[in-house]
């Protein structure tokens, strides 16, 4: 992994390859590279670092040719280093992968010892051996020959392959990876494009088609072939995609994730758009038709921040709709021999929807007999297109790593899912459904005004800036906004920190607490207010300093807290909403203070394809 593109035209391929792969940037990748044909020649530029490396190699060695291939790539078997870096090349083919070949140690032994040299340490190069050793024996068939290259290779892959014998052909070929081809639209020009994700081909074109798993493709300038993985020839169709180009600029903002926390009242809106129906007391969530008495119980199963979300759902779903939820983490579900039954309904949610960890807990779901739903940001995505039902947010592309608006446009989503399911099992009356449709309705002015307030944010950050250590509190639906708040400020600021349930802070985290160590509470008006009141109180006693989330109007928080951000008073079910973006910018701030690479944090990928 991290990203691909590619081109088949007559444009110069090179400085399409390049500003392609900078749509990519956000997914995080430490070495890159681009391999351009011009007629029967080709030729390979890589580095290792950030993309402006590559961009000054090229501007030192201009690439000539109208077809390429181009690569980030995020380190899995092997060192970030030039020689891993792809494209790889043997003999005339050159190849570009995301994912991982599982076995690809034998396969290795059993190319060294038919007399193939190796030069570099990744999985990936398997792919350039297997392929000129099959065109070799059906050097007429391309596409056949890297069809028939696969069959020996388990594992996940997204590849582009070009050979030098096929001068305008470009191979692309996935399994549990996405990957998709963008079809040109400009008639006087023959082009066609390959992206593992739709961004990097959107200043281009908007109509694409996505390969399935097993798929092979033949790509040409004036044509595109798909293959199923018994070789037979079908038609995967296109779709339009309406995302602008520009959504993926800052637009002003100095980072996209500053952009992204600025955009979430409008994503939120855009989400509940068509959904409220306060005249029927009810949502309409795209059609979903669930039959709500066949199910004993529901699973949440996600990672990261899609698993806060999911941890939320669950508060929401019990709370409200009173269903028995569980929430399981996708990397351990099937690999703990989970008990399913076809009486379960399993929700995965994904912002990309190619998690792979995700994709393959689903997979198992549906193995088991469970009913799948699907949350999910990108249409035509691979859970989205695995799943039974799928319900989208409407967040539009997230471009730095750090998830912000899909996070909140997910506990969007589910809140919603609370009230449908909450009519269906008759546990919220038809007045409480319209009191939360207004309620919800409401929030996208609510948080437009909060952003507003939050200008100190940053005075505060400053104030905690050296801090090595948080602990975050929350009890209730503040606990999955204090598990996110504090994986905000590791993922982009580097600094430790710990969400913890309150109530557990005296089964070991008070130990932790000085005067060195800030407690950020979420303390929001409800249920659970003096009780983590008391908990902050604890922690003040030991030293600590206190952040406090609180609700406007709360007269006691100053007395107890040395720095207060407060958010508008919401009904407790969207709470999470408000209480999340303080949080975000805090991480914000302080990573910006730091000095971090607030959009791109070391080692993380903002789709992770692999397990």
């Amino acid at each position: 992994m991290c990203g691909i593109v590619g081109y088949t035209g007559h444009r110069d391929a090179a400085p399409l390859l390049l500003a392609g792969l900078r749509r990519l940037e956000y997914r995080g990748y430490d070495s890159a590279g681009v391999a351009v044909r011009d007629g029967a020649n080709t030729e390979i530029v890589r580095c290792e670092g950030k993309l402006q490396n590559l961009a000054d190699a090229l501007a030192a060695k201009p690439l000539a040719g109208s077809v390429g291939i181009g690569h980030t790539r995020w380190a899995t078997h092997g060192a970030p280093s030039e020689q891993n870096a792809h494209p790889h090349r043997d003999r005339k083919v050159s190849v570009i992968h995301n994912g991982i070949i599982e076995n690809h140690l034998e396969l290795r032994d059993q190319l060294r010892q038919a007399g193939h040299t190796f030069k570099s340490d990744t999985d990936s190069e398997i792919f350039v051996h297997l392929i000129a050793d099959e065109h070799a024996k059906a050097p007429d068939d391309f596409r056949a020959a890297v069809s028939q290259a696969l069959r020996s290779v388990r594992g996940t892959w997204a590849i582009c392959v070009m050979h030098d014998d096929h001068p305008t052909e470009i191979v692309a070929a996935r399994r549990h990876a996405p990957l998709l081809i963008g079809l040109g639209e400009d008639e006087s020009v023959s082009e066609n494009f390959i992206g593992s994700d739709v961004a990097a081909m959107l200043e281009h074109t908007r109509t694409v088609v996505d390969l399935e798993d097993g798929d092979t493709a033949l790509v040409r300038p004036d044509s595109v072939e798909v293959f199923d993985a018994d070789d037979n020839r079908v038609d995967r169709g296109s779709r339009h995609v309406d995302w602008s180009p520009l959504a993926a600029e800052r637009q002003g903002y100095r980072h996209f994730m500053l952009k992204e926390i600025h955009e979430q009242p409008q994503v939120i809106g855009d989400t509940l758009a068509g959904r409220l129906e306060l005249q029927r007391a009810d949502v309409n969530l795209d059609g979903l038709d669930i039959d709500v008495a066949k199910f004993t119980r529901i699973t949440i199963v996600a990672c990261g921040t899609s698993w806060h979300a999911g941890l939320a759902g669950k508060y929401m779903i019990e709370g409200l709709a009173r269903v028995p939820v569980e929430v399981d983490t996708a990397s351990e579900f099937r690999y703990r021999n989970p008990i399913v039954r076809d009486t379960d309904l399993v929700i995965v949610i994904s912002q990309s929807g190619e998690t792979a960890d995700t994709l393959a807990a689903l997979r198992e779901a549906k193995r088991l007999g469970a009913r799948t739903l699907a949350i999910c940001n990108v249409v035509g995505s691979s859970i989205a297109r695995a799943a039974d039902e799928v319900l989208y947010t409407h967040a539009g592309p997230e471009i730095s790593v750090a998830s912000t608006k899909a996070f909140t446009t997910q506990l969007t989503v589910l809140s919603l899912l609370t009230i449908y399911l909450g009519k269906r099992t008759g546990a919220l009356s038809d007045e409480r459904i319209v009191e939360l449709l207004e309620a919800v309705s409401a929030v996208p002015a609510a948080l437009d005004h909060l952003l507003g307030q939050l200008s100190a944010m940053q005075t505060i950050a400053r104030r905690y800036m050296h801090a090595r250590d948080y602990l975050y509190l929350g009890r209730g639906l503040g606990f999955p906004v204090a598990l996110e708040g504090a994986l905000k400020l590791k993922e982009i600021s580097y600094v430790h920190a710990e969400g913890y349930a309150a109530g557990e802070m005296k089964h070991g985290p008070i130990a932790l607490i000085d005067e060195n160590m800030p407690v950020v509470g979420v303390a929001l008006k409800g249920p659970s207010y003096e009780k983590i009141i008391g908990n902050l109180e604890e922690s003040r006693a030991r030293g600590a300093k206190i952040i406090a989330v609180a609700t406007v109007g709360d007269n006691r928080i100053a007395d107890i807290a040395d720095d207060v951000i407060l958010v508008p008073d919401v009904d407790p079910l969207f709470q999470p909403i408000v209480a999340s973006i303080p949080l975000q910018l805090l991480a914000y701030h302080v990573a910006v203070l730091k000095g971090t690479d607030v959009d791109q944090p070391r080692n993380l990928a903002k789709s992770v394809t692999v397990e």
